[in-house]
């Protein structure tokens, strides 16, 4: 079988560009480890993630929007805090002049959208299948994958690497990845509380590790609590009482009495980052490229502008071709690669600084970020800056993300080889 281009990853980042490359005049097949459409696909679990302004648009671009506009939850203010200390910073969308500062989702809803906006697009879907070696030969990629007890090949222009952190894609083609182990853990799950969100979002730092409560549809809110491996183990094990009791302990009464927790989850955190973006006829995108601490909110936004910027490059690449358009041509990836460095370089520094400063125990570092804190809750360039990056604003913006479109789009039904 035979393929222009050829995705490994159906997770939210490999979907939503597969998506975006049926927009395109291109063959597109998206390999994936998991049943089409099954609830059980690990990322689409019930997390939840803050997505940008600029996502949102990337979601309009692609045709799930309309699927989410309903189970999207407004994020209209922000409130930072620092426990038993002085230090606090508030955002509000009205002062910044847009209606939202990002949106809330879970990931299972997100997936639900994806999928069914391919099972209605001009995408080879293969799934599942085990990919087990991509080799270069000549002027294109052999994928070769097990599925259903038997080898299978397929021919690809240009392989796109979207399995996630651990992607064995990307290591099958010699890229590295360094990996930060960060010695903490994320433990998630929904909550009800007994005040409304009323569409704020919460970032506390305690003694024991940020916790971030995120409003959510129906009330409802996400709680993403990092902690010390030893301590989410001994936090996770508690009845829902007792866990309610800690966790109220650790947040405080700004949304009244926690009233009610769902299944909680716990992800060990790290950063890990490719040390190249391409090679031969390969792209890397999303988790792959660069996998983040959630404490700002801005790994999958990260991933989601690979995906867009990828697309707009081959989109003005293959609308500028005179001949035979090659999607895996070194010149695209290059373009591409050089795009992604800069708003990568940016958003893991900030991100990464982030975690080191609000984990330091010690008293100056305290002082330092109240401190910060104070100052940008006073500086309204500061809280600007923080409004365009919830636009995806940080470099030069995927086409996508600014409301605008690739080209027009296909329709069709995926279909096994």
């Amino acid at each position: 079988m035979q393929t222009d281009v050829a995705i490994v990853g159906g997770g939210l980042v490999g979907a939503s560009l597969a998506l975006a490359f049926a927009q395109l005049q291109l063959s597109v097949t998206l390999i994936e480890a998991h049943p089409f459409g099954v609830a059980e696909q690990p990322s689409f679990d019930d997390r939840t993630t803050a997505i940008s302004n600029g996502s949102r648009r990337v979601f309009e671009g692609i045709g799930v929007w309309p699927l989410l506009e309903h189970q999207a939850t407004p994020i209209r203010r922000i409130h930072i805090s620092d426990q038993g200390r002085f230090g606090f910073a508030r955002i509000d969308a009205a002062e910044q002049g847009i209606a939202a500062l990002g949106f809330v989702l879970t990931n299972r809803d997100m997936g639900a959208a994806l999928w069914r906006r391919l099972s209605e697009a001009s995408v080879t879907v293969v799934a599942p299948a085990q990919v087990t070696a991509i080799d270069v030969e000549d002027d294109r990629r052999l994928v070769r994958f097990d599925r259903d007890g038997r080898a299978n090949t397929i021919e690809a222009r240009l392989v796109i690497a979207a399995d996630g952190a651990r992607s064995t894609v990307r290591e099958s083609a010699g890229i590295a990845a360094q990996t930060w182990n960060y010695d903490q853990v994320a433990l998630t799950a929904n909550i009800h509380t007994q005040k409304f969100h009323d569409h704020v979002a919460y970032e506390r730092f305690t003694p024991t590790g940020p916790i971030a409560i995120l409003p959510l549809s129906e009330a409802r809110s996400g709680l993403i609590w990092t902690l010390a491996p030893a301590v989410a183990t001994e936090v996770a094990a508690l009845d829902d009482a007792q866990f309610l009791a800690r966790l109220q302990k650790e947040f405080g009464f700004r949304l009244g009495r926690i009233t009610r927790v769902g299944r909680r989850q716990t992800y060990p955190l790290s950063l890990t980052r490719a040390e190249e973006y391409v090679a031969e006829r390969l792209a890397v995108v999303g988790n792959a490229a660069q996998a983040l601490h959630p404490i700002a909110g801005q790994g999958f936004n990260l991933g989601l502008r690979d995906a867009a910027s990828l697309a707009e490059v081959l989109a003005d690449a293959q609308a500028s071709s005179s001949g035979t358009f090659d999607a895996g041509d070194g010149l695209h990836l290059q373009r591409y690669a050089q795009w992604r460095g800069d708003d990568r370089g940016r958003i893991v520094g900030f991100t990464d600084g982030l975690v080191r400063l609000f984990t330091q125990p010690f008293g100056p570092a305290k002082v330092l970020r109240d401190a910060g804190l104070l100052a940008f809750d006073l500086l309204p360039f500061a809280k600007d800056a923080l409004s365009q990056l919830s636009l995806g604003a940080a470099g030069k913006v995927p086409r996508l993300a600014r409301g605008g479109r690739l080209s027009s789009p296909s329709h069709g039904k995926p279909h096994a080889p």
